[in-house]
């Protein structure tokens, strides 16, 4: 890290009808420097990203490229000035190629036809110089969303990004996948690139940045060396208090088993998979993408096809072919990805919480409006949701909060079996202390839970047991009392070769 200043952004405001989403916010990055950029969901972080990136233009404040200022009131003015923004969810044209992807509305032509030949050839240039194992030809649809990350880091640096905003870049990655990515980054900021780094994971800035700037409530509260900050003080900036009970669980004895499988296979991934969960239990599943995870848990909701096998509800054969039929057993299931599965952008909060309580405020052709706001406001206040009205858009909530929003739908249903897919995946660490205290509360209510997650510390601390998956298959029941993630690590690459 040098001690040339690429970007300032100073004192900068941004105003919605009846909102302050930032107030006098100050940031600055060096050449060579990966700078975190930290806060709760709604914090703000995301309105300056878009400020940074020409999607809003701010009320107050200015920015400063190399020293002079700048105006930035276009995706493509951010371009000419440098700056180049990898959002959360990727945003590639799948069934376009890599080069075409990289290139997109800038297609190097010969006469008026694009050259395909040169854009094929400046596209393998740039991978090779990263050392990527990708053809320019191959589809992005075939890629591993590891190497759509990558594609998406070499498209922002097409435009000869000297500014890089990576918001959450390894919520979707392997352990393999972030060594890789980290790498990536090391080679970056050796290159002289700034590199702003959005994540809720604390473990990985130590590992990666260089100075950490905290936001709350759209203010700027302090920035710190990654070196010297501690874990602790970063949390109470965060969230304005000490947050000493992080991770919330009280270990009982569960009760009996409430849900069994029996050698489920589903003929492609899934092979002879077999467990119990029971009785307020939290029964974690661990595992690398593509272990089969969220295709066991789809297959519980009926919403996988399963082959052979039996799954059994309170001792029962239970034959489930649909959510509906799921759910009529009391099982819900929070999806992994809540903007292509869970939410409805465009709609409500109330809509998205009341969704599957319907038949709790309609009566034909007459609605409970009372009903349907009570059902909503209990959700609100559980998950405690920020939300201006009960009105809002899901969509332009933050993504921590419409994750929230997921939760709350499933839990209004009063489930006995709840299963979470990457419950905290995008939520910031006030968020997470929330939702294990929901957890632990459902399972002392008797709610049984089964939690997928990719961060070891949060299944090791909130799990009562963890299955750990590698290629399909079940390597290790293992219970609370034998839990490390070396442990789980060694039985989640038993089939990787």
């Amino acid at each position: 890290m040098s001690d040339t200043v690429l970007l300032e952004m100073n004192h900068v405001r941004k105003e919605f009808p009846g909102v302050v989403a930032l107030e006098d916010v100050s940031l600055q990055l060096r050449a060579g420097e990966v700078h975190a950029l930290l806060g709760e969901n709604g914090a703000g972080k995301s309105t300056l990203i878009k400020v940074l990136g020409g999607i809003y233009a701010p009320n107050a404040g200015e920015i400063r490229i190399n020293g002079k200022p700048v105006i930035i009131s276009s995706v493509q003015d951010a371009h000419d000035n440098g700056i180049s923004v990898i959002h959360q969810e990727l945003v590639l044209v799948p069934h376009m190629t890599v080069a075409e992807n990289i290139f997109l509305g800038r297609e190097p032509v010969k006469g008026r036809i694009v050259d395909f030949k040169k854009m094929n050839a400046d596209v393998k240039e740039i991978l090779n110089s990263f050392e990527l194992d990708i053809r320019p030809e191959e589809k992005v649809t075939s890629l591993t969303i590891a190497q759509q990350q990558m594609v998406e880091i070499i498209k922002a640096l097409s435009f000869n990004a000297k500014i890089l905003v990576m918001d959450e870049p390894t919520s979707s990655l392997s352990e393999k996948d972030v060594g890789f990515l980290f790498e990536t980054i090391r080679k970056l900021k050796g290159q002289g690139v700034g590199i702003i780094y959005i994540s809720h994971r604390m473990s990985e800035l130590k590992q990666i940045t260089d100075r950490i700037t905290v936001i709350r409530d759209g203010a700027y509260i302090g920035t710190r060396d990654t070196a010297a900050a501690a874990t602790d003080e970063l949390i109470a900036m965060m969230v304005g208090r000490q947050l000493t009970n992080y991770y919330t669980r009280d270990f009982g004895t569960p009760g009996e088993p409430v849900l069994e499988l029996k050698n489920i296979s589903d003929g492609k991934l899934l092979k002879d998979v077999s467990f119990t969960l029971r009785k307020g239990e939290i029964l974690g599943f661990a595992g690398l993408v593509g272990a089969g995870r969220s295709e066991l848990v789809k297959t519980i909701f009926g919403l996988w096809p399963q082959a052979v096998g039996d799954i059994l509800v309170d001792g029962k054969k239970a034959a489930i072919r649909n959510p509906e039929e799921a759910m009529a057993l009391g099982l819900v299931l929070v999806p992994e990805s809540r903007k292509l599965e869970a939410i409805y952008p465009e709609m409500s909060v109330m809509f998205n919480i009341t969704l599957k309580t319907i038949k709790e405020f309609i009566r034909g052709i007459f609605v409970d409006s009372e009903k349907e706001r009570a059902i909503t406001r209990e959700q609100v206040d559980t998950m405690a949701i920020k939300t201006p009205s009960y009105s809002q858009t899901v969509g332009n909530l933050s993504g921590g909060n419409q994750q929230k929003v997921v939760i709350g739908r499933w839990l209004a249903t009063k489930p006995r079996i709840l299963i979470l897919d990457e419950p905290t995946k995008g939520v910031d660490v006030g968020a997470k202390a929330e939702i294990y205290t929901i957890m632990n509360d459902l399972v002392k209510q008797g709610v049984s839970i089964i939690m997928i997650s990719s961060e070891l510390p949060e299944v090791i601390n909130m799990a009562d047991r963890v299955m750990v998956m590698s290629a399909g298959r079940i390597t290790a029941c293992l219970p609370r009392e034998e839990l490390s993630q070396e442990k789980i690590m060694k039985h989640a690459t038993q089939f990787i070769v």
